[in-house]
């Protein structure tokens, strides 16, 4: 059922409505880009993955997802935005009624920024949820939480940037509580492969059978592999915080943006045989080259800098992607031959600095595999829960 309100007032000056045309959609996105023009530690999104990711006809997310979204005016212009989404597949996972805030950008106005979650959780209400969550996307592979410490550090486009305002804000609103706080570090390429991992690298192969895989753009992408990549994400990630499982058009598209595009020299598969037990998917930094574009916009000429980035790596730092492990394979030093491997191509390339993706606090199991490196927190995000 689509809710029928168009248009609503907050405030005496603030007005909200929903996005209803392709222009409109458009100026939702480019939103972001104008608040952020002048602020040296945010990266642009790309524009392009911006507009599918927010198109129903373009996102296979809507096959288990609703969404609507809002912008908020004053005097006329546009002074905040905000999606409002339902995970039908992640609430029925975890036993919720819950809607998703998410894309959430405003002006330094508490008035603008509470008026936009008040369109969420009044949309939220009319679907019958009886909480409200975020910043979350559609699925676990969208950027989450709001960043609360860091605010400094350049950015990557995988995560959110917000200025120091937002938490503010959140305070500010009240009945908002934290709900989970993710952590992304700084590790510093070592010269050498440390020892430890050397050590449990040569035990793991010698005692499991373990080995380390490098896969050909056709095994990836025509022979399955890149989706049996994405099927061990569902399996490694299925007990995270508000995790929905991918589904098969899901992952043909992740396989299809990422896959198909990445230096096979940087993605690593751990094999017990025949069977894919884990997996490294990382890439350069692109945060110097899509500062360097009009908008995260590649057109006219803006291409070149992202080919010299993805396929000569004129960046100092690469993403840790993706990195997962089958629990039963845990234990078994699987992560030290993804990482003895990894850090030798980094070597290779001449990355100095490798950044990690948003890794919840609690999860010791994955912050302890910093230990044996030269790793600091350096930023922090928050999801947020509200009871409706």
């Amino acid at each position: 059922m689509r809710v029928s309100f168009f248009y609503s007032t907050f405030a005496p000056m603030i007005k909200i409505k929903r996005v209803e045309t392709k222009r409109e959609l458009k100026q939702f996105v480019q939103f972001y880009y104008d608040l952020y023009r002048a602020c040296e530690s945010a990266v642009p999104y790309l524009y392009s993955d911006e507009i599918a990711t927010l198109r129903r006809d373009k996102n296979p997310s809507f096959e288990c997802c609703e969404a609507e979204y809002f912008l908020a005016y004053k005097d006329g212009e546009v002074v905040g935005r905000v999606a409002a989404i339902i995970n039908h597949r992640a609430n029925e996972r975890w036993g919720c009624h819950q809607v998703r805030f998410g894309w959430f950008d405003f002006i330094d106005d508490p008035e603008v920024s509470a008026a936009l979650l008040k369109a969420v959780e009044d949309w939220g209400k009319a679907k019958s949820m009886t909480e409200i969550a975020g910043p979350l996307g559609f699925i676990d592979t969208d950027r989450e939480g709001m960043l609360i410490d860091g605010f400094d550090q350049l950015a990557t486009m995988y995560i959110n940037y917000n200025y120091p305002y937002y938490p503010q804000h959140m305070e500010q609103i009240g009945g908002f509580i934290k709900d989970n706080d993710y952590i992304e570090c700084k590790i510093k390429v070592p010269e050498e492969v440390p020892t430890k991992f050397a050590k449990i690298t040569d035990m793991v192969r010698q005692r499991y059978g373990l080995r380390v895989h490098k896969f050909s753009r056709k095994e990836l992408v025509s022979d399955g592999w890149g989706r049996e990549v994405f099927h061990l994400l569902n399996a490694t990630y299925k007990d995270l915080y508000g995790f929905s499982e991918l589904s098969q058009k899901q992952i043909d598209k992740l396989v299809n943006d990422y896959i198909k595009i990445a230096d096979l020299n940087l993605v690593t598969g751990i094999m017990d045989g025949d069977k894919m037990v884990g997996f490294g998917v990382t890439f350069p930094s692109f945060s110097r080259t899509l500062q360097r574009t009009r908008d995260g916009r590649f057109l006219p000429f803006g291409w070149w800098e992202l080919l010299k980035t993805l396929k000569w790596h004129n960046t100092d730092t690469v993403d840790l992607l993706l990195i997962g492990v089958l629990p039963e394979y845990r234990s078994k030093g699987a992560n030290a031959l993804i990482f003895d491997d990894l850090i030798r191509q980094f070597q290779r390339y001449g990355f100095q600095w490798a950044e990690t993706g948003p890794q919840m606090e609690t999860n010791e199991g994955v912050l302890s595999q910093w230990q044996y490196l030269d790793a600091t927190i350096h930023r922090r995000h928050r999801c947020y829960r509200k009871k409706l």
